[in-house]
């Protein structure tokens, strides 16, 4: 308030200065022409013309010029002749005298005009005009001259009208800084200039910290928040505040962008990169006013959750391996304390060969660790639950397609043997197979898992990629095939399900290697 009131203040102060200076100068010109007529009344006496053309007219001239400035209220009136010889003066002995002035020259050739000089008595305002006799030939010049007054004289005889106007000013002003500053006040929540900007200084530095990236948009579509971590993952290095959201941002995370919905956890790509992003609206007292996103490399993210899910593979390997190593040592122990050593030697050979094949083909066909423990693991997960898990012999697998990794091939692979497995839960075939097929090659990725468990239902096929729907009842999320049917399609890939009730499933899955012709391709 205080600042919105020195700003008027100070305006008052300087239109105050404009406003004498102008003041100033209205009354150096009206002194000047009132200065002119004054002259051509003096000019125009038959007196004064008779008088100034006698020798030493000055004696009647002089009384005649006196009683007429008196009258206009000028300072003084001198009349010269041609030579230059003063006719009328304020001080008498200067009478008959000639005139030595510097702005005189102007007047002897006819011409009426205003000059300034500075005497004894102050600023004069001299008025020049010529004097004409009948024959309009010139035979002298009237000088009338006024004092000007000073400034502060100038301002005083309006001093009644500034008062006025500098209380009313100041009246209007203080109570419109005080009206500006309560509004400022409550639309800045109470909060003062230099709060505000520490605020703003202390949010900054906070989104420039975080390890996400950051985008916030108003109703308008004009970003409002565009963070370092946001411009490092989308490769834009200039500033883009302030600008249209559709000039930075194109694809799929454009249309998340202006959306009025709330996403959680969505999966985008952009270029080769695949982006996990949060979106939610930006509520103010009630109303909305943009939408803030956040979100983050997922290939970052996938990198952990490889290391997690690899570690968790093999320790879910290790541990059913555990189980069954004890099963076969009390195999053995029984047929040796049966006496049937041979048949004990006979099936220490059988399962370490068997072990030995299934390492030996996963480490030729299966390039990636991650894949190979999940098989393995599930192997033998199902030999504890008597289901034989086998694999295609033809199964090959060198590289990941250019928009997925190891993560999302363990998702989806640990899902749907998961899936499988649970098709048995109320089946009670003595011969439960599970078979799985992994084909590579330079155009694409296919999987199969089939199965012979229970299979489904037409209404629940037509419902099971729906995000929250389970047959598992309370060991369910509804997740598992919602997610691989997310992530095959961000991948551009193709999902074929098949299921024959009491009969099985059979899940075939199709992945492009490469990118060419993806939607989903902002590049």
């Amino acid at each position: 308030m205080i600042f919105s009131f020195g700003v008027v203040f100070f305006s008052i102060i300087i239109a105050g200065v404009i406003a004498a200076g102008k003041l100033y100068d209205q009354t150096e010109e009206r002194l000047g022409e009132r200065g002119l007529i004054t002259g051509r009344t003096v000019a125009n006496l038959p007196e004064v013309q008779q008088s100034l053309v006698q020798s030493e007219g000055w004696e009647t001239l002089n009384p005649i010029v006196n009683r007429v400035r008196t009258i206009n209220g000028s300072d003084y009136i001198v009349v010269l002749n041609l030579n230059r010889i003063r006719y009328s003066h304020p001080v008498e002995e200067k009478l008959g005298t000639v005139s030595s002035g510097k702005d005189e020259g102007a007047a002897f050739a006819e011409h009426s005009y205003v000059s300034k000089a500075k005497g004894e008595l102050g600023v004069s305002i001299r008025s020049f005009v010529p004097i004409m006799n009948a024959e309009h030939e010139q035979i002298g010049v009237v000088i009338v001259g006024n004092i000007m007054p000073n400034l502060v004289t100038v301002l005083s005889s309006i001093k009644s009208e500034l008062a006025l106007i500098a209380l009313l000013a100041l009246g209007f002003g203080s109570v419109g800084s005080w009206l500006l500053a309560r509004r400022i006040k409550q639309e800045t929540f109470q909060l003062e200039p230099h709060e505000i900007s520490r605020l703003l200084v202390e949010r900054t530095a906070t989104f420039e910290a975080m390890n996400e990236g950051v985008i916030a948009i108003d109703l308008n579509g004009k970003i409002m928040i565009f963070n370092d971590k946001a411009k490092r993952i989308l490769d834009i290095a200039e500033e883009v505040t302030d600008l249209p959201v559709e000039e930075v941002i194109k694809g799929k995370l454009l249309s998340i962008l202006k959306s009025k919905d709330r996403f959680e956890n969505e999966e985008t790509t952009v270029g080769q990169k695949v982006l996990l992003i949060s979106k939610v609206p930006i509520i103010v007292e009630g109303i909305e006013v943009g939408g803030v996103a956040v979100f983050q490399d997922r290939t970052e993210v996938a990198a952990m959750a490889e290391e997690l899910t690899g570690v968790k593979n093999f320790v879910e390997a290790l541990r059913v391996q555990n189980h069954e190593s004890l099963n076969r040592l009390h195999t053995i122990a029984g047929l040796i304390q049966l006496d049937e050593k041979e048949k004990a030697l006979d099936y220490v050979f059988d399962v370490s060969q068997q072990d030995e094949d299934l390492s030996n083909f996963l480490s030729k066909r299966i390039n990636d660790f991650r894949i190979s423990g999940l098989i393995l693991s599930k192997v033998r997960r199902g030999k504890e639950l008597g289901i034989n898990v086998t694999i295609d012999r033809d199964s090959v697998y060198k590289k990941n397609p250019i928009l997925l990794d190891s993560h999302d091939l363990v998702l989806i692979l640990g899902n749907l043997i998961e899936n499988a497995f649970y098709s048995f839960h109320e089946v009670s075939r003595e011969d439960k197979l599970i078979h799985l097929s992994i084909i590579g090659d330079d155009d694409g990725l296919y999987l199969s898992v089939e199965d012979n468990g229970c299979g489904m239902k037409d209404d629940i096929q037509a419902r099971v990629l729906e995000k929250g729907f389970s047959t598992k009842g309370k060991d369910g999320n509804g997740l598992g095939l919602y997610l691989i049917n997310r992530t095959i399609e961000r991948a551009n890939g193709t999902m074929k399900l098949v299921s024959y009730e009491d009969e099985g499933t059979s899940i075939e899955i199709v992945i492009p290697m490469s990118t060419e012709g993806s939607e989903h391709d902002d590049d």
